[in-house]
């Protein structure tokens, strides 16, 4: 038996002796594995430079709030290197209104870090398709997931994102509501970004810039929302050949 397996049961047995109900599971081997991956190939490549940001400090230029969906990881999406990227992932990638209460604000957080300590330049929520999120919100037949409804609660912020849409129409489709949801709940959570008088104001000075985006799952396509049309178009010129851009001026059927 390999010795990691022999120190990972002995592991288990002592936690177990000292009134765990049952043993710990070991780490997952998936991980393990990356990681060696990860020491052998990247982090080799880039030891400098992970050295000099544990000297130094992290000094990202773009804080980036995206959805924690496993499928749209900005690190990979964007080719991002070690500390060049200040991302916060949750639900649905919503950004709350300003609500300066006694709640938890973990989103409100991480946003004020970024402004008011890392002095990002630019602030992008990055939306995609085939959100499970935004589904549970379009979706009436979904019900809680347990008894907290934790997702309820936090969903409701596309509240007004819903509200612009003008809603499902009669004949519309779910899957083509869910992706102009989407769309529309990208801007909500822009507007909601100026509702932060930090925002409002190092955007009016133009040292922070707000960007909306849309990453299609299924075609690789990346779409960035124009300020004076509203509209999101492609974000580069050459699409890929099985690509299909995504139309969202198109009015719901009624």
């Amino acid at each position: 038996m390999p010795r990691r397996s022999i120190a990972l049961d002995e592991t288990a047995r002592l936690l177990f002796e000292r009134g765990m109900e049952k043993p710990v599971s070991p780490f997952p081997d998936r991980l393990t594995d990356g990681y060696r991956a990860f020491l052998d190939d990247r982090f080799d490549r880039e030891k400098d430079r992970y050295e000099q940001l544990a000297e130094t400090g992290q000094t990202p230029k773009i804080m980036l709030i995206g959805c924690c969906d496993s499928r749209v990881s900005p690190e990979v999406i964007f080719d991002a290197r070690p500390g060049e990227m200040f991302v916060v992932r949750n639900v649905a990638n919503l950004v709350p209104p300003f609500s300066p209460d006694d709640g938890l604000h973990g989103t409100s957080a991480a946003l004020e870090y970024a402004v008011q300590a890392l002095r990002v330049e630019h602030i992008v929520v990055l939306g995609h398709g085939r959100c499970g999120g935004i589904r549970a919100f379009a979706d009436d037949a979904q019900g809680p997931l347990s008894s907290g409804d934790f997702i309820g609660k936090w969903i409701t912020l596309i509240g007004p994102a819903a509200e612009r849409t003008g809603g499902r129409g009669r004949h519309e489709g779910l899957d083509g509501y869910v992706e102009r949801l989407a769309f529309s709940s990208i801007q909500q959570s822009l507007a909601n970004l100026r509702t932060f008088p930090c925002v409002q104001i190092l955007e009016g000075k133009g040292r922070l810039h707000l960007h909306g985006a849309y990453f299609a799952v299924a075609t690789g396509v990346l779409m960035l929302l124009d300020p004076l049309t509203g509209q999101f178009v492609p974000a580069i010129g050459e699409m890929p050949r099985k690509a299909m851009p995504i139309r969202c001026d198109e009015p719901a059927a009624s």
